[in-house]
Formats: C-alpha cells, structure tokens, sequence
C-alpha cells in the first residue's frame, strides 16, 4: 500500500510511518522539519522501509497539488501536520490560521484535484468544544471532574472555539466534514485528546506529559499553568495508531467525527504526574507556578463509545502502564535531547 502522511517526521506522524514502513507499505512522508525533534526522527524512519521524504511546508499549494497528483494512486492519507500550541497561536495567529486552516484546506484541494480516492484521516483536537464552562467543572480528590458527563464528551457537543487555536483547528475540522459532503471525499475527522508516547520531544506549550518526564531527566525548570489539578484523558500513542488503522478499515465512515482519546479509565491531572515522577526518582520535583494560560479547559475527558462501536477500538494500554513505557524510553534515550540534529544528506 502507498501512504501519504503530513506531518510525517513529528511525534505522532514518525511513529504511524514506522508501522506502515515496518508492514511494508511505501511511504511519503511530507515535513518541513520545523518541529524540534523532526530531524531525528526523520533520520531514525530512514532506516525502517522504502521511504520517500519530502521536505514541504503544507502552505505552499502548489508544490502540495502537485505532489499529490504524483502519488494520486495512494491508498491512504494522514494529514497530521499542523502548529500545534495553543501559546504559539496567541503569540502568532496568522501563521496559526495560515498552517492550520488553509494548509488542510491545500492538502483537500491537492486530494480533489488529484481525484484521490483514498479515505483521509484529519488530526484534529478536543480545544474545538472550547473551555465548557457550561457543562460544570468539580473538584474531587485532588483534581477536576465533570459534574455530570460521566462518559465524557461526546462528538455532537456544540463546538466553540475558543484561541486562535482552537477557531483555526475547527474550522480545518469543519472544511474536512464538508470536502466529503461537497465533494464526496473520504475525510475522517479524529477529534484527538492527549496523546503521549515514544519519539515525543514534548515542549513547555505541547506535549505536556513528554515534557516533564524530559524536563525531569535534564533538570530543566518545570511550570505548572493554573493549579495543578487539570485532568485530560490521555492515550498512549499504539492505541492511536490501532485507531488509524481501524478508520482506514472500516466501510461507511467517511464524513464521520470521533472523539479519540483514553476515555474515562484513563485520565491524569498534572499534578499527579509530578507524583509519578518523583515516585519514579525518589525525590520531590521543583517546579514554578504561573497563571491559567487562555482557553485551557480544567477537564476533558472523551466519550469514546462511537469510535468503539462503529470502529470496533478501545485502548488496550492503560495509564499506568503507559508511563512506564514513556518514562522508561525517555530515561534510555536521554541523549536525544541533548545532541544536535543530525545533517541529513
């Protein structure tokens, strides 16, 4: 099978193309390698399969129109590239908007001229349904809980943007929906919660988890934005790419939305990671406290039901179990984060 991933050479795109290389598919990964950490991975997939690597920024139309009527007989298509941060949004909205919504609206136009009939998946993320201060918010042992969704959010919760971010991601989300009911495109929207696992170079704005484990091990500062006690059902990165390939599976999903994440049996607020670490360092970990940063929700939990029931997944790795394999990879590969990025030929 021929696979086209954007975003090929980030955390989650580098670990879906060493599956599908490892399985023997021929694979495109398209990266403008502005990610830290994209180079290394990019030089660590080069040696698992028939790679092609395309150094492309999906703001340039052309060159993406054009690479895609190249690969027109692909077979799937992962559009996980994208600016990720909340932060970096507020700082910089039009490059956010500019990534976000019109690069995702390049690669749809790039796959409907092409004429591409491969069944696309779309990276989005839960910041679309914005901060739900409707819903109700509780404190519990120690953390926040929803007041009355004991499931979890579901995918017909109205949507409200709230960041640069958010607005920049929903609207790519909503033009993904409707490039399958304009233009009968096999789009598939992934609404992703807190993802985490192997080859994340988490930063303080992005991968959150990653990033006090990294943190941690270097002795670099640590800040904790609000109390502490935000909760997101968190997913390790296998079960997601089960998820990719149960989506790419099924028959009569396209034009679907699914919440993805670990649902209501895997959830973690920030505080309690620190606990995991120190447990795991046998010491206390020194960290800053600063201000709630905008549109961070205090809790947000998946409802996963309508992915289990038309896709046939559930996470199998559990929340425990998946720190372990994340702190554990962190710790034995600890040099990564300390040395350059290679010089790629």
């Amino acid at each position: 099978m021929k696979t086209i991933i954007t975003g090929g050479a980030g955390f989650i795109g580098s670990n879906a193309a060493a599956r599908y290389l490892r399985g023997g598919h021929q694979v495109i990964v398209v990266d403008n390698l502005s990610r830290e950490g994209s180079y290394k991975n990019l030089q660590w997939l080069r040696s698992q399969g028939s790679l092609e690597f395309v150094q492309l920024d999906i703001r340039e139309g052309g060159e993406l129109a054009r690479l895609f009527h190249q690969h027109g007989d692909a077979d799937q298509v992962l559009h996980l590239a994208g600016q990720v941060a909340v932060t970096t949004s507020v700082i910089s909205p039009r490059e956010d908007f500019e990534v976000n919504a019109l690069g995702t609206f390049n690669v749809l136009e790039a796959m409907r001229e092409a004429s591409i009939t491969a069944p696309l998946i779309y990276s989005s993320t839960n910041k679309v349904y914005g901060e739900m201060n409707d819903v109700g918010a509780v404190e519990r042992s120690g953390r926040y809980q929803y007041q009355s969704l004991p499931q979890g959010v579901a995918e017909d919760r109205n949507l409200d943007f709230h960041s640069p971010y958010g607005c920049s991601k929903g609207a790519a989300d909503q033009y993904v929906i409707d490039y399958h009911r304009i233009y009968g495109l096999r789009t598939v929207v992934f609404r992703q919660s807190c993802i985490y696992g192997y080859r994340q170079f988490g930063a303080e704005d992005q991968g959150w988890v990653a990033w006090f484990m990294i943190a941690s091990r270097l002795g670099r500062p640590i800040t904790v934005y609000g109390d502490g006690k935000q909760v997101r059902d968190v997913l390790f990165i296998d079960d997601l790419l089960d998820a990719y390939d149960a989506a790419f599976a099924a028959t009569n999903v396209a034009g679907r939305v699914y919440n993805i994440g670990g649902g209501p049996s895997n959830v973690l607020s920030l505080l309690e990671l620190l606990a995991y670490i120190e447990k795991r360092q046998n010491r206390k970990l020194p960290h800053d406290v600063a201000g709630w940063r905008p549109g961070d929700q205090k809790v947000f939990v998946s409802d996963i039901r309508r992915a289990q029931t038309e896709l046939g997944w559930t996470p199998k790795i559990g929340c425990s179990k998946g720190l372990d394999l994340l702190y554990d990879w962190v710790s034995q590969n600890q040099g990564l984060f300390l040395e350059p990025a290679p010089v790629l030929a």
